[in-house]
This record gives structure tokens, C-alpha cells and sequence, in this order.
């Protein structure tokens, strides 16, 4: 959106107990392979998921296409649900995240962005993520071999994934399933609490630190 989403006070990351528990087993377990997690998003208040609707709902603010949606017209994220009405974020046991690479000290590279609206961001895109088993992508249709990890100019990944990046989303996916949290088939980053504890409650309290 490039610009601060509405109820995000402070910055800090919100969790529901359980979820959080969770997610400190997922922190022991990368730790352990020589990673940690840098957290994206967590607890969303409903006023930031309205803030993503009326944004969408813009459709001449296009000020960071470049950055995060270069192939989709604006008009199509509604249809293709990249923005809905409500977000499994605000039920408190949703999360976004990636690895922390503790040897080279940055992120882990994933083959694209954070939020990158397109199907690189799909956990299927290159391999099977039920298998772990890696695939590239089908040729073009002139015949040409799809170039893996060709990146956009602003962080996006166009064409495919190497083996090697799509290895590292599964070093993210098999911890977080390993301790409860299910994932979502068009982000690789977003995992939710199986057995979250307020599945029915979208909450409404701002992001800040809790007293």
C-alpha cells in the first residue's frame, strides 16, 4: 500500500497464546538448523483489514504496483481474493513470516517477496509441497526452457523458482506444520493455528504492546 495501515500503534507482533506457544517450538526447531524467525505480520486488527479493502477498492492508487502486483490489474484483486472483507489474521493465530539465515545474517532467500500478488507465491509453484519434491517449470511455448529466479527490478520473481529456493520455503513450511499451524495454498509465507482458539471472532483492539 506504501503508506501505514490503519491500527498498527506500535511496532509489535501480537499472537494468541496457543499460537504463540506454537510458534516458539517452530523458533527451537530452525534455530537448531541454523535459522531464525523474522516475523512479517501476526494479529491484524479489523481496522487494517478496512483499510486494505477501501485501498483496493482505489483503483487509481497504483503508486506500488511496481513493487508487489506488476502482472494484475488492480480491479482483479477482489475477484482473485488477494483482498477480502475479512482475514484470518484478526481471529489472532494467524502469522506471516520467513527464515533469518544466522551465518550470512539475512533472510533466507525464498525467490520472492513478501506479499508478492501472482502464482510464484504459491507453496506448488516448482514442486510439490506435500512431497517436498521439487519441479521446475514446463517450457515456454516457443520451446525455451523458463529461466528459474528471474527476479523483477523490486524483489517479485518472474519465471521460476531454483531448487534451492524452493528447498528453503520448505525448510519454513515442514517446522510449521511439524507444531501445529496449517498452511494456505497462495502464500507461501502465511500459516494459521490448526486448533486456533477463537476461530469465529474477528477482534478489533489496535496493534501495540500489551500492558
Amino acid at each position: 500500500m506504501g503508506t501505514r495501515i490503519d491500527g498498527y500503534e506500535e511496532p509489535t507482533a501480537l499472537l494468541t497464546k496457543q499460537a504463540a506457544d506454537s510458534l516458539k517450538k517452530v523458533s527451537d526447531n530452525v534455530m537448531a538448523q541454523g535459522y531464525r524467525l523474522k516475523i512479517y505480520d501476526a494479529y491484524r486488527q479489523q481496522k487494517g483489514v478496512d483499510h486494505f479493502v477501501r485501498w483496493a477498492q482505489d483503483l487509481e492508487d497504483t503508486k506500488m504496483k511496481p513493487y508487489f502486483y506488476p502482472d494484475l490489474d488492480k480491479s482483479v484483486l477482489f475477484p482473485q481474493e488477494y483482498i477480502c472483507l475479512k482475514s484470518g489474521h484478526t481471529r489472532g493465530s494467524t502469522v506471516d513470516l520467513t527464515l533469518f539465515d544466522m551465518a550470512t545474517e539475512k533472510e533466507l532467500d525464498m525467490g520472492g517477496t513478501f506479499d508478492w500478488f501472482g502464482p510464484e507465491s504459491h507453496p506448488d509453484f516448482c514442486g510439490n509441497p506435500e512431497t517436498g519434491e521439487y519441479s521446475p517449470l514446463p517450457a515456454s511455448p516457443k520451446g525455451e526452457e523458463s529461466n528459474a529466479s528471474e527476479a523483477s527490478p523490486h524483489g517479485g520473481t518472474r519465471g521460476g523458482l531454483s531448487p534451492e529456493q524452493f528447498e528453503h520455503r520448505m525448510i519454513l513450511r515442514r517446522a510449521m506444520l511439524a507444531h501445529g499451524f496449517k498452511p494456505f495454498d497462495t502464500e507461501w509465507w502465511h500459516f494459521t493455528l490448526k486448533d486456533e482458539p477463537f476461530p469465529d471472532t474477528y477482534f478489533t483492539f489496535p496493534v501495540r504492546q500489551v500492558k
